[in-house]
């Protein structure tokens, strides 16, 4: 296979769990499981149209919409939304006959990530993290970014201004770099009869409700061994990037880099270092 058939990847839907996978499908060798974030309209292939290619080159990336997102199904546990994911991710493994594989997530995907490791660390051989989310929630108050996406459903409900504002105000750091035709794509996708309905993230209800939602309360996190990479925009206003260091003093075996003048999405704000850096890393533990 060469280079231009390995990178053209293909797309399917896959039963994992029960629910419905889509999946797209880029390379070949060790498995890399990509997980997108949870903003409004998301879905993996828009999460990671910088990266998918390059690293293409040394793995087989694995792209799927979670559920509540994208092609996939619509359901999720609104009481345990990182636990819920987590299994379905697990089953799409298991679907597909993966015993290990790398998993790299973003935002909610890397609160996913971290749950499957915390979960089952045999089937994680290393994590990727980049702005994770449930660290540290039930300390400090929701950030106005975190508060626009979970509320982007609530009041009058979705509307273009909304997204626009999320995205550009408070998902990157340069909002004009961010095409017109990525808020359309978003929008459009947000208005999903069935995700309205059910959105996919809500904001909770009372404060207990975060109690599952902070994964450094989780007493498995010490002891983590995983080798992992948390990558972290240094002006993220989603999730605070003083998560990157409670990550690192917690885990047993966690690098992580700040990037300046760097929101919440890494991976498309500086995609070359961002390549650059999880290639590197993720080939030392194949």
């Amino acid at each position: 296979m060469d280079h231009s058939e390995a990178t053209r990847g293909k797309s399917r839907v896959v039963k994992a769990g029960g629910r419905d996978i889509h999946l797209s499908e880029f390379g070949q060798g060790h498995p890399l499981l990509m997980l997108h974030g949870g903003g409004p309209g998301a879905n993996g292939l828009s999460n990671y149209t910088h990266n998918i290619e390059v690293l293409a080159k040394d793995f087989r990336v694995l792209v799927p919409d979670m559920p509540g997102y994208g092609k996939s199904a619509k359901r999720v546990d609104p009481a345990d939304p990182f636990g819920d994911l987590a299994a379905a991710m697990l089953a799409l493994l298991d679907t597909l006959g993966i015993e290990r594989a790398h998993v790299a997530g973003n935002s909610l995907g890397g609160a996913c990530a971290l749950r499957m490791a915390l979960e089952r660390p045999e089937r994680v051989s290393a994590l990727v993290l980049m702005g994770p989310g449930g660290i540290g929630v039930t300390r400090e108050p929701p950030t106005d970014g975190l508060k626009l996406l979970l509320g982007y459903y609530a009041g009058e409900g979705p509307t273009r201004e909304k997204l626009a504002s999320f995205i550009r105000d408070y998902l990157v750091a340069d909002g004009a770099a961010v095409p017109e035709s990525l808020i359309e794509e978003r929008y459009a996708a947000s208005l999903d009869p069935e995700i309205m309905a059910a959105p996919p993230l809500r904001r909770p209800a009372k404060p207990e409700d975060l109690v599952p939602l902070d994964l450094t309360l989780d007493p498995r996190l010490a002891a983590c061994k995983i080798p992992s990479l948390v990558l972290w925009g240094s002006a993220d206003k989603v999730n605070r990037a003083s998560g990157g260091l409670t990550l690192q003093q917690t885990m047993g075996h966690c690098d992580l880099y700040l990037f300046s003048g760097t929101g919440h999405w890494v991976q498309w704000e500086r995609p070359d270092e961002f390549n650059a850096a999880t290639a590197a890393f993720l080939r030392r533990h194949v």
